[in-house]
């Protein structure tokens, strides 16, 4: 990105820029109440009762169904009986919007939402472990594991987490803390870790070892950040170590690859998102700089290789398509978490904003789900993985928005 192009945004900022954010968002509420807060889910292909038997349980039939599902540019649920459903991490991502909303307008329905959304979750977590956790409402074939429906993750757990933190700091209720305090114990005591050269990685999921930089640092960030709440010295003591180990594994040129084993080693927009943001809760939270190189050199390379000039957000580091909705947002919202450290992310976070309202929008309100072309458009509406990361995404944007107009 050229340095004259924060200035020239910049300037354009204005209440026409806000009111059309602050529509965008309104116009999503409504869909999202429309449709009871429910619908499909990225990885919810093994849902597909009339042809799931039809993997006979093998592995690699299961990654067909599931990937065929996701991939397919035309949304074939309906037909291959997938139903809509409720998401636990797509209400994380809803409450924290919801704050946000509440934070920046003062009203009071907003604030209800979230309150609603942080209890539908303290409600549907799941039972059976050290502490709060979450995960899919379906069974999910990766790469390397094989995960049912209702066994937890510290990527859903960790989000989810950083939910019940928000909601801690803004409604002052102390439950909501000690939710966020349970998901700690979950991730300290059920989650293996697996030592490095330097650090120890977390495991994505309990029982298997699955080393996965964006999970390892989430559960760091989101351990981190309770800590500076509880001061619980055993939240400390692996945060630094998981830190550790993602930034022993940043490559040459600031990038981090998915996961450690071969068949992980891609770089993508939204993924790499994660990690700058866990590495930056990791910072504020402890106090602790000692990472600050890590951070600038991964920030400068996501920045510079995942955004077209027109704000279009690309999904890998070496190929702009297919133009996913998920990277959009978690880079709306990335950015503007960078803002305070950098002056040419909010006007980017605006621009990849605009972008997408425009081409990713649909009139009802919802997200498309991934843009091939012009023309080749999956207008699937993902709950999580789209509504509810918009949501967070575009409330985010604008009570900073806001806030920078107020100043100014």
């Amino acid at each position: 990105m050229k340095a004259s192009v924060g200035e020239q945004v910049e300037a354009s900022i204005g209440e026409n820029v806000k009111s059309a954010i602050y529509d965008s968002i309104l116009r999503l509420s409504r869909w999202l109440e429309k449709n009871d807060y429910s619908s499909y889910d990225t990885f919810d292909g093994l849902n597909a009762r009339f042809v799931r038997p039809f993997t006979f349980e093998n592995g690699l039939l299961r990654t067909v169904l599931q990937q065929g599902v996701r991939r397919f540019p035309i949304n074939l649920r309906p037909l291959l009986g997938v139903a809509k459903g409720h998401s636990t991490k797509g209400m994380g991502f809803l409450a924290r919007g919801f704050i946000r909303l509440h934070q920046v307008t003062g009203k009071q329905g907003w604030a209800d939402k979230a309150e609603s959304a942080l209890e539908w979750l303290i409600e549907n977590q799941l039972r059976g472990y050290s502490g709060a956790c979450w995960g899919n409402h379906f069974d999910y074939q990766s790469r390397t594991f094989y995960l049912p429906k209702g066994v937890p993750t510290i990527v859903w757990t960790s989000l989810i987490g950083h939910a019940f933190l928000d909601g801690y700091d803004h409604f002052k209720d102390d439950r909501y803390l000690q939710v966020a305090a349970s998901a700690c114990e979950h991730i300290l005591h059920d989650l293996d870790t697996y030592p490095g050269s330097e650090g120890t990685c977390i495991s994505y999921i309990p029982n298997q070892k699955c080393l996965v930089h964006n999970a390892n640092a989430l559960g760091a960030g989101f351990l981190a950040r309770t800590y500076a709440r509880t001061q619980n010295e055993s939240n400390k003591a692996l945060v630094q170590q998981a830190m550790q180990y993602t930034a022993q594994h940043q490559r040459a040129d600031g990038s981090w690859h998915y996961g450690q084993s071969t068949n992980l080693h891609w770089v993508d927009n939204f993924h790499t998102a994660y990690v700058l943001d866990s590495f930056r809760h990791y910072n504020k939270s402890t106090g602790d700089n000692r990472f600050e190189e890590n951070l600038n050199a991964g920030y400068t390379f996501w920045k510079k290789t995942f955004f077209l000039s027109d704000g279009t957000p690309r999904y890998y580091d070496h190929q702009t398509l297919p133009l996913d909705i998920q990277c959009a947002s978690q880079a709306i919202d990335t950015l503007v978490y960078f803002s305070s450290r950098d002056p040419e992310a909010l006007p980017l976070a605006l621009k990849v904003a605009q972008w997408t309202i425009e081409n990713m929008q649909d009139k009802s309100g919802y997200f498309y789900y991934r843009r091939y072309s012009r023309l080749l458009v999956n207008k699937t509406p993902t709950l999580h993985w789209g509504q509810a990361t918009m949501m967070c995404a575009l409330a985010a944007l604008y009570q900073s928005l806001q806030r920078n107009g107020k100043q100014n």
